[in-house]
């Protein structure tokens, strides 16, 4: 191609990116083609490439059967052993649990050995397959399996998933339902398949794992009566497995699941999926998902970028999931029947993670959808007496550190989001920022955690201060001016951890002497002051008082210094037992892991921003590709990807209840962003690429801002906010 060619077809997309509301028109070159689901499937990222639907009730995808930290979906891209498609997974997360209804083609006669162990039946009937014969699309997988020649088709709609096996002529065209081994990381304890007619097959699955009680109810409609089966517990009760026969050679499998009961099941799945053309529902998924792309348009001549872009985009769609049956029923915290009235119940809150980007990135597209996920979490404080700290499918696993939980509903109160009730917000914000769990009642009253009565005490209490802040902020909007100034107060004690002589934040012991030994650097698993971290990483979790550290640590330039150091440490994590989620390294920068990711940003307050600009374009171009290895850590559930579309839009939440977007680099050249309101917020950046990272001029509808960030009210108004981009730094900027 030639160099015009070039520049004048990515002068064309640019134009298109940007056409705001004309972005309806059909002719629009559709975004789906730019998602690639297996990015993240390799290294440590976590992610599954099976058919997914918007925030939808089903995950249906692929799993190997292999029990390893890697496989927390059930999928790892190093991997080429099928132990079936299963209905629920992760995406993302560092511990691993669902996989459930799993469906296995085979093409042998089976045998069930009662006692027979997982590896034993997975070894004897799995599937293999090479990644030639893999395709991914969103709302689509399909995998023709090397050694029977069965191919395994599957998409999804809202609350139900479709399968379509095509079987060669010769061998059986058997299908195995899997209820009884563990594809992850849980254990059944009870299950069940009934057949009710020649096409319908019902059951259950009650598991311990993660979520500690997991109930998963399926009904499955065959597009062909079942020509012979067997259904059989396997080592005891609770691990039912069944085999289907079908005669022809097409077979296709509708599958809808509930918490609740059968009947759910099968009134979901006959609702959602009524008839019987896979191509259609196919077609009806992409279309979801492109819907939901469409929130967003950017433009860049490299496709790869705009792949990256839009599978992040992609990423942080995926959950929280949809939990309420088609009636509003879903499991109860405690294993009742709950009813979600005038709402969709969500599940799969990963709050530790997606307080920091995923959620306030919500708030900009999918504000009924952030109005529903604050129903569910204050729905789950009337069942409990607390919000939730990290929901899973009816379960609180109380995984990580913080009640995070309380930014995001503190968010939604001051961004005049939702009609959710804002009187039992309060009530939920305070009453849950109080209880004594994981030492907040020493946190109350001696200003910090003793690092020999709280493990983590540092990360806890660094944590919780931050949420104090959102919630003192939230509180104040509501007119409780008192108890908004007991939590302000209570934010800032992040002071008592912070060692003068050191320069960091250190565990303090009851009697307030410091923890030793000390070493910045070390980080392991038990016994640690900080979560998934050291004390190079969590020095910097103050976002909510910036200037307060900064004021700690001398002033700008010692606490610029400081910051700079953080990202040229030789040796930046040490420990045998260091954790796996410490990765994505500049220094002892960990991008890999959350606490991290507002860090480059403070460059911002201490008048060095061209150094956020460099590091910014740094990681977007070194830590996200377009490959399986395209994430440099765990996704959590869309907040590494959530970063990722900040970032590239050129701002970033550093603390989500302010209301101030800081900029980074914008790494794309325009964007459009339908904001919901019958507005567009477009962003400009002709001149952004790998080269020119640094920005030289801010303007807002054409008038130059001198300062470092725009507001949430600045972006809802819509306009142009335009980037005026070059190759070396403005030292002078916002100045």
């Amino acid at each position: 191609m030639s160099k015009n060619i070039s520049v004048l077809a990515g002068l064309l997309l640019i134009l298109t990116a940007c056409s705001g509301p004309s972005a309806k028109n059909a002719d629009i070159e559709r975004l789906t083609q730019y998602v690639n689901p297996f990015i993240g499937t390799g290294y440590h990222g976590h992610t599954f490439p099976g058919a997914a639907y918007p925030f939808g009730q089903v995950q249906l995808s692929p799993d190997n059967g292999t029990q390893g930290w890697d496989w927390c979906s059930g999928y790892h891209y190093s991997d080429s052993i099928l132990a079936g498609f299963s209905h629920l997974h992760l995406s993302g997360t560092g511990i691993g649990d669902l996989a459930d209804i799993s469906f296995l083609p085979v093409t042998k006669d089976i045998n069930f050995i009662v006692g027979e162990e997982n590896n034993d039946f997975v070894a004897r009937y799995a599937g293999q397959y090479t990644h030639d014969e893999e395709l991914a699309e969103p709302g689509y997988y399909s995998v023709t399996l090397k050694n029977n020649r069965v191919k395994a088709e599957l998409t999804v709609s809202e609350r139900a998933g479709m399968h379509r096996y095509t079987f060669p002529e010769e061998g059986e065209k058997n299908i195995v339902i899997n209820l009884g081994f563990s594809i992850n990381w849980d254990k059944p304890y009870k299950s069940e398949i009934s057949i009710v007619d020649s096409c319908l097959v019902t059951g259950s699955r009650l598991s311990h794992g993660w979520a500690a009680d997991q109930h998963v109810f399926f009904a499955v409609r065959f597009s062909q009566p079942i020509k012979t089966s067997a259904i059989t517990e396997i080592g005891g009760e609770g691990k039912s497995v069944g085999c289907f026969s079908f005669a022809g050679k097409e077979l296709i499998a509708k599958v809808g699941i509930s918490s609740v009961s059968t009947e759910n099941a099968l009134a979901n799945l006959d609702n959602s999926l009524p008839g019987w053309d896979f191509e259609a529902v196919r077609k009806a998924a992409s279309d979801a998902w492109e819907k939901e792309l469409s929130r967003i348009r950017i433009g860049s001549p490299d496709r790869n970028r705009m792949v990256v872009f839009y599978t992040a985009l992609y990423h942080t769609m995926i959950a929280p999931s949809l939990f309420s049956d088609l009636n509003g029923e879903f499991k109860g915290v405690k294993g009742d029947v709950q009813k979600a009235e005038g709402y969709n119940r969500y599940t799969v809150f990963s709050l530790w993670d997606t307080y920091r980007a995923l959620h306030p990135l919500l708030t900009f597209t999918q504000q009924p959808r952030v109005n529903d996920m604050i129903k569910s979490m204050l729905d789950h404080y009337k069942q409990t007496g607390l919000l939730p700290v990290w929901e899973l499918e009816g379960n609180e696993t109380f995984c990580m550190v913080g009640n995070h939980s309380i930014p995001v509903i503190a968010e939604a109160i001051l961004k005049n989001i939702g009609d959710f009730d804002r009187q039992l917000a309060f009530e939920a914000m305070v009453k849950t920022s109080m209880f004594d769990r994981d030492g907040i009642g020493l946190y109350d009253s001696l200003e910090y955690m003793p690092a020999d009565k709280v493990p983590q005490s540092v990360a806890k209490s660094e944590e919780v201060a931050i949420d104090d802040w959102c919630v003192a902020a939230a509180l104040q909007k509501l007119d409780h001016n008192a108890e908004a100034q007991y939590f302000l107060n209570r934010s800032k004690n992040y002071r008592s951890y912070f060692d003068k002589e050191t320069g960091f934040m250190r565990g303090k012991l009851s009697n307030g002497e410091w923890t030793t030994p000390f070493d910045p650097a070390y980080s392991k698993h038990e016994g640690s002051d900080y979560t998934e971290g050291n004390a190079w990483q969590y020095l910097w979790l103050v976002p909510h008082d910036v200037y307060g550290l900064m004021k700690l640590m001398g002033g700008e330039k010692p606490f610029a210094d400081k910051l700079e150091q953080l990202f040229n440490v030789q040796e930046g994590v040490k420990g045998e037992q260091a954790s796996a989620d410490i990765s994505g390294l500049i220094g002892a920068y960990a991008h890999g892991n959350e606490p991290g990711h507002h860090t480059t940003f403070l460059f911002n307050y201490a008048g060095r921003p061209w150094r956020t600009q460099e590091l910014n374009r740094e990681i977007q171009t070194t830590m996200y590709n377009n490959s399986p290895e395209g994430l440099c850590g765990n996704e959590d559930c869309g907040q590494m990807s959530a970063w990722y579309v900040f970032s590239a839009l050129g701002f970033y939440p550093v603390n989500p209840c302010d209301l101030k977007y800081q900029f980074g680099s914008p790494i794309v050249t325009s964007a459009s962003i339908d904001l919901g309101n019958g507005k567009y917020f477009y962003i400009k950046a002709p001149h952004a690429s790998d080269i020119n990272k640094y920005i030289l001029e801010v303007r807002l509808n054409s008038q130059v801002l001198n300062r470092s960030y725009i507001t949430w009210e600045e972006i809802m108004e819509g306009g142009t906010l335009e980037f005026i981009m070059g190759d070396k730094p403005e030292r002078d900027l916002f100045q």
